[in-house]
Order: C-alpha cells, then structure tokens, then sequence
C-alpha cells in the first residue's frame, strides 16, 4: 500500500515538471514569435522610411518638371551680347564700369521697346553712373557682376554667390545684401581696405523647378566662378583675402569650385548641402564655415543624396551637422533671406570673418 502511494507521488511529481517544461517551451515560443515580429515590424518601418524618402525625392521631381512649363512660355526679352571688354586689370577697371554700363542702358530701351516695364527698369537702375559692373549680359534672364568699393585697392574682398531665383528681374534683393555688408565692413574695418563683389554671374534656378534638387546648374556654373576669381587676382593683386560668401543653393557652386578657388574663407549660409560629405571632401585650404538662422525653413530639407530616374537629387550632408566639419557660427534669429540683414546677428558674423578677427566670430 505504501508502495503504490510512492508510485502515484512520484507519477504527479513528474506530470507536474512536464507542465512546466511544456508551459516555459510555450512561453519562449510565444517570446520567439513576439521577437520574430518586432524585428518584421522594424524592417517594414525601415522600408516604410526609404520608400518615403524616394517617395518624397519622386514627388519633387514631378512637380519640378511640370511646374516650370508654364514660366517657358514667357517670350525672351531683346538684349544686346556683353560688351567687348579689355583684360580686366586695375587700370582698366574704370573703362570696364563705363562700357557695362552703357549696355546696360541699352538693354534697358530694348526691353521697354519690347514691352517689358519691369526688366527695362532693373536694367536703367544698373545703368546709373554710380554702378560699378564688371559684366553685365541682359540676355536671357540675365547676369550681373557688381562692385562695392575700392576694387583695385582693397586688401579684403568679399564675394557673394547666390542661391534659387535670383536674376535681373531679382538683383535688387541681392544687391542690397552686398550693400549692407559694405557699409558693415566699413564701419568696422578701419584698417583693412574692403570691397564686396555681387557676382551673380550664372543661371540660378528657379526654386520649384527640377534645377534646384540636382547640381546641374552649380556644375554649369563652377568653372565660370573659377575664372571669374582668377580675374579677380589680376585686379586686386597677390596680397589680398577673398571671402566666398555661398547662400542657399550658391552653396551648391561653391561646393562644386572649391577645390580649384583660392580663397580664404568659404562661407555656407541656409544651406541645402554642398554634394560633399565633409568639408574635407571639398578639397580646399579655405576655412569652411556654415550658419543658418532659427527660421530658415532649408533646415526642413531633408539632407540626403539619392539616384532617381538617371539622376542626382539632393545634396547630401547637412553642413551644420558635427560629421561635416565646419566652423559653426550663430546666425540670430532670421529666415532664409535675412543672412545680410542690416543689424543681424548673422551680418555681424559674416563682417568678422570678412575682416579676419575670426576669434570675435559668436558660435551657434
């Protein structure tokens, strides 16, 4: 009797451990299958992510593509080639203002002849005798090189290259950047020389436009930057320190020229990225700075770099970002427009790299 009572413990003994045994197999199967589709959760949510990426980078590409096709029915505007200029040089600078000038003035009774009041008035305004161009070609949507200041003199120049839609139609936006930085860089650099250079000497692009997301134009425009600064060097002469000032997509050109510029300073404002990874990568001696103001809306962009349908679309790094490398500097409060904004954080900044008192330069 004992023994069958001993028989029947150990019998429950050994059902009991079997249940466990079965219910912890369950409960790891169950953690297994729990794993198993957090991890397909995560792949989905990852695939979810490049296909919004594509599905982003696709969506601006179309709309680019369709949105500029009404802008290409506007008829060209009449305008004379560019003047036939003489070298550029110190002596010769005076004559080129006086040529450009007049063509300037001519371009502008084209324009009016053909009707068009608002380019024949951005064309008058260019003619003024107290303009300094040093090129000038009204055709098309138009191209412009300004100068502030003592050109031939000057042991610091800053030069401006500007981003998405700035043409002839448009100079007077971007020309009163480059005034107030003039009149910044005199009130504070008594001792150095200065002048700035307004050089809006490519095609930019329009903003919504499929110019704008690919390097196209930046590729088109680098070479014509290189020369323009070569030039440059024939004017001012071997002493003197240039500062590339790149806003928005002239970003892009700097990028694109930097390794052949010989600059000192190469300065990204509200910019989209370069197409490069680093500053290092852009394969120049110049000290890279980056700076984009609280409400510049390029900071939603998304900074990356894809292949879409044969071509390049975004620019990649975010040059604000740690990985990139550059010297980071406040830019205050402003928008996307508001880097030369007389009084600005970011104008005080710009004028103390300009003038080389970089340690005086307040970090973001």
């Amino acid at each position: 009797m004992t023994e069958v009572r001993t028989r029947g413990r150990r019998r429950r003994t050994e059902e009991t451990r079997q249940g466990r045994r079965d219910a912890g197999a369950a409960l790891q199967e169950r953690r297994g299958e729990g794993e198993t589709a957090r991890e397909q959760r995560r792949e989905r949510g990852t695939s979810r992510g490049r296909r919004g990426v594509r599905a982003v980078l696709a969506v601006l590409v179309t709309a680019a593509v369709v949105v500029p096709l009404t802008a290409a029915a506007r008829p060209p505007i009449p305008a004379p080639a560019p003047a036939t200029l003489a070298p550029l040089t110190a002596a010769t600078l005076e004559e080129a203002y006086a040529a450009n000038r007049a063509n300037a003035a001519l371009a502008s009774r084209m324009a009016a002849a053909h009707g068009d009041r608002h380019r024949a008035a951005a064309d008058r305004a260019l003619a003024a005798p107290s303009r300094r161009l040093l090129s000038f070609d009204g055709r098309g949507a138009g191209r412009a090189v300004e100068v502030f200041g003592d050109l031939a003199h000057a042991d610091r120049v800053a030069v401006l290259v500007p981003g998405s839609d700035t043409s002839l139609d448009t100079y007077e936006r971007f020309r009163a950047g480059a005034a107030a930085l003039h009149e910044r860089l005199t009130r504070e650099g008594a001792a150095p020389r200065t002048a700035v250079v307004a050089w809006l000497g490519y095609t930019t692009p329009g903003t919504i436009s499929t110019t704008a997301i690919t390097p196209d134009r930046a590729d088109e425009a680098a070479p014509d930057l290189r020369e323009f600064l070569r030039e440059l060097s024939a004017v001012t002469g071997p002493g003197s320190r240039v500062t590339l000032l790149c806003h928005s997509y002239g970003s892009v050109v700097c990028g694109r020229a930097a390794p052949h510029l010989e600059v000192t300073d190469l300065v990204l404002l509200g910019s989209p990225g370069t197409g490069a990874e680093s500053a290092a990568d852009l394969r120049t001696r110049a000290l890279v700075w980056a700076a984009r103001g609280a409400d510049d809306w390029v900071a939603d962009v998304p900074h990356v770099s894809a292949d879409l349908f044969g071509t390049t679309v975004g620019f990649g790094t975010d040059p604000l970002s740690p990985s990139f490398g550059a010297h980071v500097f406040a830019a205050g409060a402003g928008g996307h427009s508001d880097y030369f904004k007389p009084g600005s954080v970011s104008l005080a900044n710009i004028a103390r790299i300009v003038l080389g008192r970089t340690s005086e330069v307040t970090g973001a």
